[in-house]
């Protein structure tokens, strides 16, 4: 099974995508305060001397008693978070290309003081960045086609999955920013 359940804290804030196996553990364990969602599967086991089989329904979000943090969240910039927040389109130009033939491109060249940043960093299609060079925005004469954000922690749980599910699409859209194109 490829898809993962969704963990949350007791307040509703995600923190962790789980196999089917971390979830049984949390829900045998009765860690499991609250769920959401569907079933994303039944896990079965053996049989008791009544003949009855133990059996465990795993929902696709579920939430765990814990500490809960209030410090702000800025996910780790990579390229296949890069690429996902962009959607795999070139903001200079504005053509979808496959992850392999794009690259991250800095708006104000680290050269010139920029900075390896969220929001200094968008996906270029090698063409585009060829052009851009180490040059700004000015001097090269182009022009961004939308503003680059830093996700927030429910957008970074989108773009750090690809299978997310239906009802777990649900839960992590009420709280996209209003930057974000998935809104």
């Amino acid at each position: 099974m490829n898809a993962k359940v969704l963990r949350l804290n007791k307040a509703g804030t995600p923190i962790a995508w789980l196999n089917w196996q971390e979830t049984a553990t949390l829900v045998a364990k009765n860690q499991v305060i609250w769920s959401l969602g569907e079933v994303l599967t039944t896990v079965y086991g053996g049989v008791n001397k009544q003949g009855q089989r133990s059996k465990l329904e795993l929902p696709s979000i579920v939430a765990c008693d814990g500490k809960i943090e209030d410090k702000a969240f800025v996910p780790g910039l990579t390229n296949q978070l890069l690429f996902a927040r962009d959607q795999c389109v070139c903001l200079y130009c504005g053509q979808p290309f496959p992850t392999s033939e794009l690259s991250r491109d800095h708006v104000i060249p680290r050269s010139k003081g920029g900075k390896d940043i969220w929001t200094n960093c968008v996906t270029a299609c090698r063409r585009c960045n060829n052009r851009k060079g180490n040059k700004t925005l000015d001097q090269a004469g182009m022009e961004l086609l939308a503003i680059p954000f830093v996700p927030n922690r429910y957008e970074f749980f989108f773009l750090s999955n690809h299978n997310v599910l239906a009802d777990q699409m649900d839960f992590l859209k009420t709280r996209f920013s209003k930057n974000s194109q998935w809104s």
